[in-house]
């Protein structure tokens, strides 16, 4: 390849074959069969941007055409992933080639005022205006011994198990059903689930096939796990590992019986769960938290695209009115000043002459836009500036909301 503007092409179905290997590569993760004709079932070439040297696949990324929760709504998300540079290729503009052009397609189609990825290092993005919106805790415990639980209320419900593909619908349903309510979660259509569900046993890294574990209240199903085991032994006896994927539960009771039955498998002695919400209600119930061995992560990244757009589809949690001054290098339709008003029923954002009482960059929006991030937290490192005083105070609450942001899956 030479010095020259790279070429940047929209590739064709029959693509994706090299596309995966240089994903593949790119993460040093070999290829499984399943799992490869499981994402060739997701992928969307149209959106997807692919740059060759010759033959070889060498620079992609593409993005998915999904819903994502936000508070108090739902909002058409552009989810951005496969993103990947040969390694022979590295330092060469390719990536920044990419992320610009997607971010200038995303806004010119003016059908999706956000976009959203989990990175790979959290120092990636944050140059494209990538926010930090949702984090997570990873929990890496002791199982049967260690940790105890309440007791379960009487009559609470009933748990059955079953293989997931066989619950689909199920499961469909109360994640439907609880999502809006959720913010960070994305929709699933058939094909997702398909997706979400799929279980390649050349992946599972000597553990059993994923079970799921549903509890049916008074109305039917109001809460499931996805979970796998993998079994370990010592001379002294069984060390087994339960693997937890996913949490979903509509009330208390579910919950708490989902969580006795995972923390209490016979011939396991360890947990883990890698995708938990850092407001995890597991974190109030054990008798002791610090033994869950929670560590924070980052998650989900948001870049806000269009700034009205995007600030008039969530919702806030108290009454706002402010004008805020906006900065964005790369989409020069964002930068400016922009009134925000709103609250719990609804929200308006339009450009204003009016002076500016808040200014900071895209980036920080993308980290507000969740409702994870505190507008003073980003005020005491310097992200935002008080331009009129009492702003701060005035305001900060208005982005918050009364969930955190839940990172459910890796897209």
């Amino acid at each position: 390849m030479t010095d020259t503007a790279p070429t940047v092409v929209v590739p064709g179905p029959d693509e994706f074959d090299d596309i995966a290997q240089l994903i593949a590569d790119a993460f040093h993760h070999p290829i499984d069969p399943e799992t490869h004709e499981a994402e060739r079932a997701i992928f969307e070439p149209e959106r997807a941007l692919l740059v060759r040297d010759g033959p070889t696949a060498v620079a992609h990324a593409a993005a998915f055409t999904r819903t994502l929760s936000v508070p108090g709504a739902t909002v058409p998300a552009a989810h951005v992933t496969m993103v990947a540079v040969a390694t022979t290729h590295r330092r060469r503009g390719l990536l920044r080639t990419l992320m610009h052009r997607q971010l200038r397609e995303i806004h010119d189609a003016g059908r999706e005022p956000v976009a959203v990825l989990w990175a790979s290092e959290g120092r990636i993005y944050p140059r494209f205006g990538y926010g930090l919106a949702a984090q997570r805790l990873t929990l890496d415990c002791p199982a049967t011994t260690e940790l105890r639980l309440p007791e379960p209320a009487p009559a609470a419900g009933t748990l059955r198990q079953a293989a997931p593909a066989a619950v689909q619908p199920e499961l469909a349903r109360l994640y439907d059903r609880l999502r809006v309510d959720r913010p960070g979660w994305s929709d699933r259509d058939e094909r997702w689930w398909r997706y979400v569900l799929n279980d390649p046993s050349g992946e599972r890294g000597g553990a059993t096939a994923r079970r799921a574990l549903l509890h049916d209240g008074p109305n039917g199903l109001d809460g499931y796990a996805l979970w796998r085991s993998r079994p370990e032994w010592q001379r002294t006896g069984p060390t087994g590992l339960v693997q937890v994927d996913e949490v979903v539960a509509a009330g208390p009771d579910a919950y708490l019986a989902i969580w006795r039955t995972l923390l209490s498998v016979d011939l396991t002695r360890r947990l883990t769960y890698f995708r938990a919400p850092v407001d995890d209600p597991l974190l109030r119930l054990v008798n002791e938290p610090r033994q869950l061995g929670p560590q924070l992560m980052d998650a989900l990244w948001v870049r806000v695209v269009d700034v009205p757009a995007a600030l008039a589809a969530r919702r806030y949690a108290t009454a706002v009115d402010v004008v805020v001054e906006v900065t964005d290098p790369l989409l020069p339709e964002n930068t400016g000043r922009w009134r925000l008003t709103g609250g719990p029923q609804g929200a308006t954002c339009a450009r204003t002459d009016d002076p500016a009482e808040l200014a900071c960059d895209v980036r920080c929006l993308g980290e507000l836009y969740l409702g994870g991030a505190g507008l003073t937290a980003l005020a005491a490192a310097g992200r935002v500036r008080e331009l009129r005083p009492g702003t701060l105070a005035a305001t900060g609450p208005a982005f918050g909301w009364h969930r955190a942001p839940a990172p459910m899956e890796i897209f």
